[in-house]
């Protein structure tokens, strides 16, 4: 089970269709477009923080049960990431020491491994995509949608700069398993072929190190 981090436009849709195309494995997707909360979050972030929080990852895990079923996958969120998101939330206002306490008892109680299964909720091999806030913009703006954009709520300016800020720190205290961090503003492995040769070639080489 191969999974990618990062933050928004960081890539990580675009290089889980590349590496499910690559390894011929089955691929699953952060349900976005499709999100009817959402829309919801951005225009009202206190109220629906914690629903989305909870729906994402119920999703989540539901895509790791899935991904049980298949010899590899590639999964483009990382349920680790989870907590990175509600608890920046939590920190501009838009959780309650309540919500947070629940969240991270019920992440906690999702995440305990089960002693009758033989499969892991950890991923054999975490890729992380780092950007930097400037590429993030962009890449906001380039995908355009309308609920994510600056332009249209001039307060996710400093959203987005301190959830880049923190995905640094995540994924240097990550644990839960191997992991490798590519540079997303050296290396567009979406408009660049070899840019994706080189990005697919030291995925294949961590994995070889590992033995997967």
């Amino acid at each position: 089970m191969l999974v990618l981090a990062g933050t928004i436009g960081a890539g990580k849709t675009s290089l889980t269709q590349m590496l499910a195309e690559h390894f011929e494995k089955p691929a699953f997707y952060e349900s976005v477009d499709d999100n009817k909360i959402l829309p919801m979050f951005y225009e009202n972030p206190k109220k629906y923080g914690f629903l989305l929080q909870i729906d994402f990852l119920n999703k989540r895990l539901g895509d790791i049960k899935n991904a049980w079923k298949y010899d590899g996958s590639i999964m483009d969120r990382s349920i680790f990431e989870d907590s990175l998101l509600f608890h920046l939330n939590a920190d501009l206002g838009r959780a309650t020491e309540t919500e947070v306490e629940i969240y991270d008892s019920l992440l906690q109680n999702m995440m305990q491994e089960l002693a009758d299964t033989e499969h892991s909720k950890n991923p054999d091999l975490l890729i992380h995509i780092n950007i930097s806030f400037e590429t993030m913009l962009e890449r906001i703006k380039k995908r355009g949608r309308s609920f994510e954009q600056v332009d249209v709520d001039p307060e996710l300016y400093e959203y987005y700069k301190d959830l880049n800020s923190r995905y640094n720190n995540w994924y240097e205290q990550y644990n839960k398993s191997p992991k490798i961090q590519i540079n997303g503003d050296r290396y567009d492995f979406v408009e660049n072929l070899e840019d994706r040769k080189a990005v697919i070639s030291m995925i294949e080489d961590k994995i070889a190190e590992l033995a997967l």
